[in-house]
């Protein structure tokens, strides 16, 4: 008797649990998974620790609790201009990765297609597989990952369900220009498409850069489903907060498919989000800032090294051109650089469909102290001989 289920039983073991346990056994810094390895703002520490002391221990409502919902319509009134009912428009998920499987769950269908831009995030193909869902592939190309209009248009038919947009985009970096989500604007009112935005890094971005959001474009308010976090923002990965926010039937089918899962999160931590997400504006610059900073002193490791960095606009990752290195692929890199140097770092090709495109890339994660950076880019010097 076969006792795993055909529908998982081609996806295996995630790449970042692979490589967090090699870089465990053999004391790697690491900068692979992206988990901030510096404490959170004590403030969101503390509201979260206050609405445990106050007694929110119980059942959040199954959309999560309202004073967040209303945090967060507030903030993107705020921030985006954009209307959201928190009775109605937004739903509190298990982090935002479980926003996009009750998304594509709740929206697709059996044979429909789903256009997904690689290199990916690794939830989504499962996750519309799991659908029965068709996955089309657009592949970023590197060094600027432009996207084609002719070559975007053309995976675009009457089976087009969904377009997954992750802006800013891990692990390039790029973060999708007015223009770019002009063009997947029009494409998805041409074809009756929704759109589901995977925006977890949208307070990310760097050089001056303004992350936009497609359902603030004309005709996309309908359509799309805009999905962010907590984690990313705040440094509390590990609360596993996050949201979607779309108009009422669209919200409807998300709360249908994830109400079975997990019904609801833990309410203190929703009540210590919604402190959070209310917080002045000037935080998400210094939130910035920071990070450019952190950017700009990996990218300096890194070509101290000899290795060539590709700059991102946004998220905190770093693509890296390994090719002059000879390596086979880039999970060779990968585990040389864990076992010999002590720098663990992800190997792309997880994230593509033809893992020949990834081979050639490695990712770094600088969201980590200053110290750690210093000491990995010191490590790091062991790759010239």
């Amino acid at each position: 008797m076969e006792f795993m289920a055909e529908r998982v039983s081609g996806f295996g073991t995630t790449i970042f649990t692979e490589m967090t346990a090699l870089a465990r056994e053999h004391g790697a810094i690491n900068l692979g998974q992206g988990s901030p390895d510096f404490a959170a703002p004590d403030f969101v520490k503390q509201a979260g620790v206050d609405a445990i002391l106050a007694d929110v221990n119980q059942y959040a409502p199954g959309s999560g609790q309202l004073s967040l919902r209303r945090a967060l319509a507030a903030k993107m009134q705020r921030q985006y201009d954009l209307t959201f009912n928190p009775l109605t428009e937004i739903n509190v998920t298990v982090g935002a990765t479980q926003a996009i499987f009750a998304t594509v769950l709740g929206v697709v269908n059996p044979g429909d297609e789903v256009i997904v831009f690689e290199p990916y995030y690794d939830s989504y193909v499962p996750s519309i597989q799991i659908a029965g869902g068709i996955p089309r592939f657009y592949t970023l190309r590197q060094p600027d990952w432009a996207i084609d209009p002719d070559e975007l248009a053309a995976l675009f038919n009457d089976r087009t369900r969904l377009i997954i947009v992750n802006t800013p985009h891990n692990p390039t970096g790029k973060v999708f220009s007015r223009a770019e989500l002009q063009l997947i604007a029009d494409l998805c009112q041409k074809y009756d498409v929704l759109a589901l935005t995977d925006e977890v890094y949208e307070h990310i971005v760097f050089d001056g850069r303004t992350h936009h959001t497609l359902a603030s474009f004309p005709g996309m308010a309908g359509r799309t489903i805009t999905v962010s976090s907590l984690g990313k923002t705040f440094s509390v990965t590990g609360w596993k907060v996050g949201w979607t926010m779309a108009r009422p039937e669209l919200t409807q089918a998300i709360f249908r498919a994830f109400q079975f899962a997990t019904f609801c999160g833990a309410a203190p931590l929703q009540e210590g989000a919604a402190t959070a997400v209310s917080t002045n504006d000037s935080y998400y610059t210094g939130l910035s800032q920071l990070y450019q900073g952190k950017r700009d002193l990996l990218m300096a490791g890194l070509q101290a090294a000899g290795l060539t960095p590709i700059q991102p606009a946004g998220t905190y990752f770093v693509l890296v051109d390994i090719s002059p290195f000879g390596f086979e692929n880039d999970v060779a890199f990968c585990r040389y650089l864990t076992t010999e140097v002590g720098v663990a770092a992800i190997p792309p090709s997880a994230f593509y469909h033809d893992p020949a495109d990834g081979a050639s890339l490695a990712r770094f994660a600088f969201c980590k102290t200053d110290e750690m950076l210093v000491e990995a880019a010191e490590r790091l010097q062991k790759l010239r001989g």
